[in-house]
């Protein structure tokens, strides 16, 4: 998802709206000159890691294949900054054309990983202003749901509204590309787009023909909407694949951290089960819990999916999501960190550190910055138990093939 600004009040009338806008961006991203963040390092050739991937070379192959699918929509000569350089899309398609030939070739793992040191460039990101990377994961979710209201399954879940409009101030000025504006138009004017408080508890949306999916739990769907995707079960057994449509340009809020503040968690029970544990012991106060993220995300179905960013399918331990203003999309990389592992009741008994090549195909509403990543887990219990856990520091490379 692009940089989203929540837009106020704005009159449309005549030509103004795109004075404003202009102004109301500069307003928010000018003033005291930007510290200019250089996200990406060229590795020193004696400080290159060592290359090792835990993963079978197929996923791999996969997840390629769907960045190249990505490239191919693009224009060749389009330009992308990648640490240092700035190279085109298709040098970044150059780039997986050689990977894939290497892992493909006859020979060793060492042989091809001294192939892979010998034919690219490799940047490491510098991280927060800690120097650290901070790796979560995210999973896609099984819900339980149908295509019609029952007492059972009466929890909507929404397409983007008719009224959703989206400002790209890019075409305003060329410096904010890739940024924009939510807004609904109300008496002529622009205004903030609804909350989730608006939508859940006071039902903006309601009795307007907008509802895709109706579910059986509101905290699932919550959580859904921060995965980004999920897969819905109908009662006939049938599987609905949503994915990521539009959100309504409101800022991402932890609920974790609110209910740190709040006394109601310690910071040893916040993780993804704590949370959910809590809420469903605490139904009175739920709604108003999940409110505080006022962040809400809209979903459509696709035949295929999880659907990352990038309009491609995104491939279970192999894709990761960046900042996508920091970060090339679609772009080779490879991670060093932390995984669980988890026994036969789902329980976590220990932390192995783990190595792989990954591609860059997705983003966050939390996602932000060269010191953020997150990394795809797949579907299923020890997915979302991986997922629900991961807060691992780790290290972040990107591959570009030499001049």
């Amino acid at each position: 998802m692009p940089k989203t600004y929540c837009l106020g009040s704005v009159d449309l009338k005549a030509k103004l709206i795109c004075l404003f806008v202009v102004f109301l961006a500069g307003c928010a991203l000018t003033g005291p000159e930007r510290e200019t963040i250089v996200p990406l390092a060229p590795v020193d050739s004696r400080e290159i890691p060592e290359l090792a991937d835990d993963l079978d070379q197929a996923s791999l192959e996969l997840a390629v294949y769907r960045s190249m699918q990505y490239y191919n929509r693009l224009p060749e000569t389009r330009e992308v900054r990648f640490g240092d350089r700035l190279c085109t899309v298709g040098e970044l398609k150059e780039s997986l054309d050689e990977f894939l030939s290497i892992i493909r070739m006859q020979g060793t793992s060492g042989d091809k990983v001294k192939r892979i040191q010998q034919t690219f460039d490799i940047y490491k990101s510098t991280g927060n202003e800690m120097g650290e990377v901070l790796f979560t994961g995210y999973y896609e979710p099984v819900l339980n749901g149908s295509l019609e209201k029952t007492p059972l399954y009466h929890y909507p879940i929404y397409r983007t509204p008719d009224d959703h409009v989206v400002i790209d101030l890019g075409t305003f000025k060329e410096q904010y590309t890739g940024e924009r504006i939510i807004a609904r138009i109300e008496g002529g004017k622009a205004v903030p787009y609804y909350t989730r408080e608006d939508i859940d508890i006071k039902g903006a949306l309601s009795e307007r023909g907008l509802e895709l999916l109706w579910l059986d739990d509101p905290v699932d769907i919550f959580f859904m909407q921060i995965q980004g995707s999920g897969a819905v079960s109908l009662p006939n057994g049938d599987l609905i694949q949503v994915s990521y449509d539009q959100s309504n340009g409101h800022p991402y809020r932890s609920v974790g951290r609110m209910l740190v503040e709040k006394g109601k968690l310690s910071l040893a029970e916040v993780s993804l089960n704590g949370i959910k544990k809590y809420l469903r012991e605490h139904p009175g106060e739920m709604f108003d819990i999940l409110s505080c993220n006022e962040s809400y995300v809209f979903f459509r179905i696709v035949d295929a999916g999880p659907v990352g960013s990038l309009n491609v399918p995104v491939t279970p331990g192999r894709s990761i999501a960046t900042d996508s203003s920091v970060f090339p999309k679609g772009a080779l990389a490879f991670i060093r960190v932390q995984k669980p592992v988890i026994d036969e009741y789902g329980n976590i008994v220990s932390w192995n550190p783990f190595s792989r090549f990954v591609l860059n195909q997705d983003t966050g509403g939390a996602i932000k910055g060269p010191g953020r990543v997150d990394l795809f887990c797949g579907r299923g219990n020890d997915a979302e138990i991986m997922a629900g856990h991961m807060k691992e520091k780790g290290e972040l490379y990107f591959l570009l093939k030499k001049k």
